[in-house]
């Protein structure tokens, strides 16, 4: 795991990397889809018999693939400092400072912007409205 120095944004830094965040997510999302149809492909493949064996390589390679891009696209959101927190419902974090308190502005996907906070350990379900 990467230890790097915390990034600390402004609502306005945060706000600026939403459209970078938004096709991210959009990427995560549409991979995760397709990882999921894959992976029933694959066990549709193993059940015939015979199996074939180049056809489950294949798909075997092609999730593994998929993985892989899909950690890449994560580990370059956390290097800018983001918070990946759920690619379900497009929910990501970027620590703050507000009052002189760390914090966590939040996003979640179909929010115009970035409206709210919460404590380090309040989670979603603390959120508040950025005043």
């Amino acid at each position: 795991m990467l230890h790097l120095a915390k990034k600390l944004f402004t609502v306005e830094q945060a706000n600026q990397l939403l459209p970078y965040v938004r096709e991210e997510l959009s990427f995560l999302q549409e991979t995760k889809r397709l990882f999921y149809q894959t992976y029933q492909e694959l066990q549709q493949a193993k059940k015939r018999q015979p199996p074939d064996e180049q056809e489950v390589f294949t798909l075997e390679c092609r999730l593994e693939f998929m993985e892989l891009e899909a950690q890449m696209h994560i580990n370059q959101l956390m290097e800018k400092g983001i918070e990946v927190k759920d690619i379900d419902i497009g929910l990501f974090d970027f620590p703050a400072v507000i009052d002189g308190k760390e914090v966590l502005l939040c996003w979640k996907q179909g929010e115009p912007s970035i409206a709210y906070y919460d404590g380090i350990t309040e989670g979603f379900a603390g959120r508040k409205p950025i005043e």
